[in-house]
């Protein structure tokens, strides 16, 4: 790649490469090569998403990792769903993987884990992650041979970058060492990442498919890329609103729970807040400089009356 983020330890490692040197030879005509060279910009410019480089270095929020958690249940759930539906389709079929790969019950767990036992009527999708589902459910019911693409994003980075970020989730999040809150990124079924993941390349590259097919997974891979970055700056903002709350003191905690967007702090921080608000029409009067000064002035006679009292 272009460029490698600073691993967690310390040292460099491309983070959210997906291929790695391997001794069997390939064709660049092969599909596993053509996406990887195809996709190298769009690696980079994930693994340099403000939402990763601060993942990475342990700075995550537990509630943003929820809601993180959250996205990847309802893209997971859709990719999955096409998947079946093409589980025997010969476009698709190769790559079947279910028992080894699919994620939703992992993800069922998770959820389960931060959101109690009524979890699902608790979460919802969010805008980004929406325009990322519709995609794969158009993909898997009118251009099946594009899941190829959908698949390789997002497993083959699950079994590669992805173990690095369940231990710093692991780490910064103080979750048990029994692995609860990170299942998503456990893979009880593979036993030896490397060797799948060249299966897997090998199985891809088998698929009978046409020069013109591959250019379009290459570019539905780099579409699939877009939709992550784009989920990522979503968080982002929503973790820059957190950060911001952090600061200001006294407000409480947003806690992951329903939408972001209907508490009145986060829907002013996010500037969804419309002027009927009650909350924003009193943050708004607060910044009122006469407002200020009145309240500084409360602030000053109630700290006097206390002094007195205790004294």
């Amino acid at each position: 790649m272009p460029s490698a983020l600073e691993s967690p330890e310390g040292g460099e490692e491309d983070i959210l490469r997906y291929e790695e040197i391997e001794g069997d030879p390939v064709s660049p005509m092969d599909l596993s090569e053509l996406l990887k060279e195809g996709t190298k910009e769009s690696h980079d410019r994930a693994e340099n998403t403000q939402f990763v480089k601060d993942f990475l270095k342990g700075r995550i929020k537990k509630e943003l990792f929820k809601l993180a958690t959250v996205a990847l249940h309802f893209t997971y759930s859709a990719l999955e769903e096409e998947m079946d539906r093409n589980k025997d389709n010969p476009v698709f079929a190769p790559l079947y993987f279910p028992v080894e790969l699919h994620r939703r019950e992992a993800l069922a767990k998770d959820l389960k884990y931060f959101y109690g036992e009524d979890w699902k009527e608790k979460i919802q999708c969010s805008e980004a992650t929406q325009q990322y589902v519709d995609r794969i459910h158009h993909v898997g019911q009118h251009e099946p041979e594009l899941l190829v693409a959908h698949a390789y994003t997002r497993y083959m980075g699950d079994l590669s970058g992805g173990q690095v970020l369940k231990k710093v989730a692991q780490r910064a999040l103080k979750l048990p060492s029994t692995e609860e809150g990170i299942q998503f990124y456990v893979f009880d079924n593979i036993s030896n990442a490397q060797q799948f993941k060249q299966l897997y390349r090998a199985r891809m590259n088998a698929l009978d498919f046409d020069k013109d097919t591959k250019e379009r997974i290459v570019e539905e891979a780099n579409k699939a890329f877009r939709f992550n970055m784009q989920v990522f700056d979503e968080l982002d903002k929503i973790g820059r609103s957190l950060a911001e709350e952090a600061q200001d003191g006294g407000f409480p905690v947003h806690d992951g729970k329903g939408d972001i967007r209907k508490c009145p702090y986060y829907a002013d921080k996010l500037g969804t807040a419309g002027p009927g608000c009650p909350f924003h029409a009193a943050v708004g009067l607060a910044r009122q400089p006469l407002v200020q000064l009145v309240l500084a002035a409360c602030v000053a006679v109630a700290a006097g009356a206390a002094a007195w009292y205790i004294l």
